[in-house]
């Protein structure tokens, strides 16, 4: 596995994850990229504040110090990381609109589901399209609430499900068992400095991505 890394300082690293890698290590003994960063940068304390789920492809933060990771814990937890993904959904929206519902999680379901009023926790999603085609339509996302599988439960939940998602209603899976969700910029104050740190990864390159992002290129 190459290391992406997109931003780096004595603090932090923010790394662009491929799709099919789980951040933190888990039951498949497969390398994680915590394990990949730790060994790119040996001996030091490298914290894991954030996750990706594994399909998902992306920008993940990284800490070089016990400080950094206690600063960077804060700002997620507090909601003061400006998170926009890109998403390739199933069918054609409106050009802009907001997403309400309440998602609960049932322990052990790996799965986020729509609850009844009064149940599990309000969250919110806010999309803009940036570009249609007959059958997908490319969004930018910006969730509100950091609910489990929040981006992909409210999508499907609207009848949009992301390309790919068979968990969440999509029509087929990818070879790769990669979804079309991509987290492509963070913004937030440095816990050390308080300076403006903005990062972007591309999505991956080559089939919907491409034709979706460059409409042009295929005519």
């Amino acid at each position: 596995m190459e290391l992406d890394v997109v931003y780096a300082d004595a603090q932090l690293v923010v790394v662009n994850k491929p799709p099919g890698v789980a951040v933190q290590p888990d039951r498949s003994g497969d390398e994680s990229l915590l394990q990949r960063v730790q060994a790119a940068f040996p001996g030091e304390h490298i914290g894991s504040p954030h996750r990706l789920d594994r399909p998902v492809g992306g920008l993940v933060v990284f800490t070089r110090s016990a400080a950094a990771l206690r600063g960077m814990d804060t700002l997620f937890r507090e909601r003061q990381v400006e998170k926009v993904y890109l998403a390739v959904v199933e069918g054609r929206l409106e050009q802009e609109g907001t997403l309400e519902h309440r998602l609960v999680h049932a322990g052990g379901t790996r799965k986020a589901t729509v609850a009844a009023a009064g149940e599990g926790h309000a969250v919110r999603v806010r999309y803009r399209v940036r570009t249609q085609g007959d059958r997908y339509s490319l969004l930018e996302v910006r969730p509100e609430g950091g609910a489990f599988h929040q981006i992909r439960a409210q999508l499907a939940a609207a009848g949009h499900p992301i390309k790919g998602d068979v968990k969440y209603c999509a029509r087929r899976g990818e070879k790769d068992r990669s979804i079309a969700l991509h987290a492509w910029r963070l913004r937030f104050a440095h816990p050390a400095t308080g300076a403006e740190v903005l990062a972007e990864a591309a999505p991956p390159g080559g089939g919907i991505w491409a034709k979706l992002m460059d409409p042009s290129a295929g005519k």
